[in-house]
Formats: structure tokens, C-alpha cells, sequence
């Protein structure tokens, strides 16, 4: 006879012979070393999916702080302006792209301040493009700290 610890689920069905009663055992006990197809073993439930709208449509303009208004910047050039309490540069290279900056110099700290398409900080002559924050013209050899930003409707607003 087959050593029992060496049954499949085959050679039980086979073994019709040993009664209904022993094939019952004998499947049962095959069943807690094989996972039968019907069971799936614990996992962590996946996250529902709904079909319920959000609350702000995919599309919709990053908002925070507000700054000002896209209107109140003219197009090629620059304001002063403050975010985050900070004295800050926004400049709009063109219609509806706006740029903004650290009005911070990178020479020795003094306020940059906006003129059109550049920034001349006042303290030594340095001079920034508005579009990159980069030096056009030294003692500053640093570009200005960019700040994220974005338009929302008509408004600009930080991003961070």
C-alpha cells in the first residue's frame, strides 16, 4: 500500500476502494497543504474606486498665495512685489508666463529692484535679467533665487 504522508489528490480519487469516508480525510488533509482555487489568501484590501467628482476639477490653476494681480505686471517687463513676507521680484517675459525671484542680491543683500526687463540692485550696480535671475552685469557673480509661481485666473499666485 501507498505510504499515506505521500497521497495526492489524484491517487485518493483513485483509491475509491478505501471508502467515501477515509477519501473525505484524506482530501481534507490534502486541502491544508495545497490552497484550494475558491480561497484567496489574507491581503490588504485595495483602495475603492468611486466614480464621486473631487472637489477641484483636474484642470484647475494651482492656487496659493495670492500675490497680484497678471494685469498689474506689464508684458516684457517687472514688479516689486512681497511673498511670504519677502521682498520679491515677479516679471512676465510674455503674455500669461510669469517669472518671480528673490529680490535679494546675491552681492551683498541689499533689495533688487525691478526695472522692466531687468533688476539693478542699488547698492553696486549689479543688474539681473527679469526672465532667468541671471547676472548680466557684476559685482554679483550669483543669479537670483527663483519662487515658484503660477497664474490662476487673473491672478499670480506662489506655488510653494
Amino acid at each position: 500500500m501507498t505510504d499515506p504522508t505521500d497521497l495526492t489528490r489524484r491517487s485518493i480519487l483513485t483509491l475509491g476502494s478505501a471508502g467515501a469516508v477515509g477519501g473525505a480525510l484524506a482530501l481534507a488533509g490534502c486541502a491544508a497543504d495545497a490552497p484550494s482555487e475558491t480561497t484567496s489568501p489574507a491581503t490588504t484590501p485595495s483602495p475603492t474606486v468611486t466614480d464621486e467628482p473631487t472637489t477641484e476639477p483636474p484642470s484647475a490653476a494651482p492656487v496659493g498665495e495670492d500675490i497680484v494681480a497678471l494685469a498689474d505686471v506689464p508684458v516684457g517687463g517687472s514688479i516689486d512685489a512681497t511673498i511670504n513676507g519677502e521682498p520679491a521680484l515677479i516679471a512676465q517675459p510674455t503674455a500669461g508666463q510669469v517669472v518671480a525671484f528673490s529680490a535679494i542680491c546675491t552681492h551683498q543683500q541689499c533689495v533688487v529692484a525691478a526695472a522692466g526687463a531687468e533688476f539693478d540692485c542699488p547698492c553696486h550696480g549689479s543688474k539681473y535679467d527679469a526672465t532667468t535671475g541671471d547676472v548680466i552685469n557684476g559685482p554679483a557673480l550669483e543669479p537670483l533665487s527663483a519662487i515658484p509661481v503660477a497664474v490662476s485666473g487673473d491672478r499670480i499666485v506662489a506655488t510653494s
